[in-house]
């Protein structure tokens, strides 16, 4: 695959910039096969900075680079992890991995919604030490379906036993699979605990981001990205120096609707708006897709993982979901992570610290 680039004459560096002050005209780049991206030109009189807030911006997660940090290893033998929503869908990749790598992890808590049946395989499977319901109804039909074990785990529902697994005293990270904003809480709960964050829950950065990036940083744990784009965007900016990135561009499937005529949008239905074209997903998340609510999302998280201003983030429309997402330097190199197996590297790579090159497993 190459790319139809401008020259360098053309191109100027991106600013989120007073836009009464500037006018701005549009060039595309486009990837062969027709996936176009969107070049802003700047002309400014002044360079006045607009800001949505009195208050200066939280430290981002990862400041437009990712640094190996050696010496950060605390544990021995397979690390130690739990999984808060463990029967969802990321939970469940998590859990593959995990059997298919004994040697490298092992799980000590558990934390599920509803699923009692999937749930009592997972702790027959992996035997965690803690395990908890979000139904407390449920509790005694968990029993029931572990009845047969010689070691049983402690079980504590509710919000409070999600909290307990994700403060895990043995976990080193915890894969944060929930949805919605349930999982602010444990999040919180398992960065006060000094654990590392496998994130794949976005409202805990878009609803909390002022809160938790602060305490993250005080604590010094890492918020590794598991969920798409952004694990993406974080394999791209390894290596990266100090104030390389300009921009990052975040790609879109487009969702069930991409191609409909707008005309036709008021007479869709839920069950439409579930039929994704290319991946299958939960439903909150494959809904938000259709009407790309998630992608607004999207562009929230990655302003507070990386720092970058929201003007110097985009999103291209990108059907075959093959490129996941591309970061800009300041010399105007493009960087790319492309991967069919997508979901599941991701997550290796979140459970493995995030650094790809620290990884024995690869599947780009």
């Amino acid at each position: 695959m190459s790319l139809n680039l401008l020259s360098p004459s053309e191109i100027k560096s991106l600013s989120f910039l007073d836009s009464s002050k500037s006018n701005y005209s549009l060039n595309l780049l486009k990837f062969q096969g027709g996936l176009p991206l969107k070049r802003k030109e700047y002309r400014c009189t002044v360079a006045k900075r607009v800001h949505c807030s009195a208050q200066p911006p939280p430290p981002p997660a990862w400041p437009g680079r990712a640094v190996v940090e050696p010496g950060r290893k605390t544990w021995d033998g397979p690390k130690p992890i739990s999984i808060i929503g463990s029967t969802g869908s990321i939970g469940t990749q998590t859990l593959d991995i995990v059997a298919e790598n004994p040697d490298k992890f092992r799980i000590v808590a558990l934390a599920a919604g509803s699923n009692v049946t999937l749930l009592a395989d997972q702790v027959k499977a992996f035997k965690p030490q803690l395990v908890s319901v979000r139904d407390e109804s449920l509790v005694k039909e968990l029993k029931e379906a572990l009845s047969d074990l010689e070691h049983k785990p402690e079980i504590i529902p509710g919000e409070q036993g999600i909290i307990e697994v994700a403060r895990h005293p043995d976990a080193v990270t915890v894969v944060t699979g929930i949805v919605g904003c349930a999982g602010l809480k444990p999040t919180v709960a398992a960065i006060e605990a000094g654990k590392d964050i496998a994130l794949a829950n976005k409202e805990t950065l878009i609803a909390g981001g002022p809160f938790v990036l602060p305490l993250a940083h005080k604590h010094n744990v890492k918020i590794l990205p598991a969920d798409s784009e952004h694990s993406a965007i974080f394999q791209c900016i390894q290596g990266l120096p100090e104030g390389a990135l300009r921009r990052i561009i975040l790609t879109a499937s487009g969702g069930a609707f991409r191609d409909l005529p707008v005309e036709k949008l008021k007479n869709v239905t839920v069950a439409d708006a579930l039929k994704h074209p290319n991946w299958n997903m939960g439903k909150k998340i494959t809904v938000d897709s259709a009407t790309l609510f998630n992608k607004g999302l999207e562009v929230i998280e990655a302003h507070y993982l990386y720092g970058a201003a929201y003007d110097d983030i985009e999103i291209v429309i990108h059907p075959q979901s093959i490129i996941h997402s591309l970061v800009e330097t300041q010399v105007s190199s493009l960087s790319l992570f492309s991967c069919y197996f997508f979901a599941r590297f991701l997550t290796i790579s979140s459970i493995f610290s995030g650094l790809i090159c620290t990884s024995t497993i690869g599947m780009a």
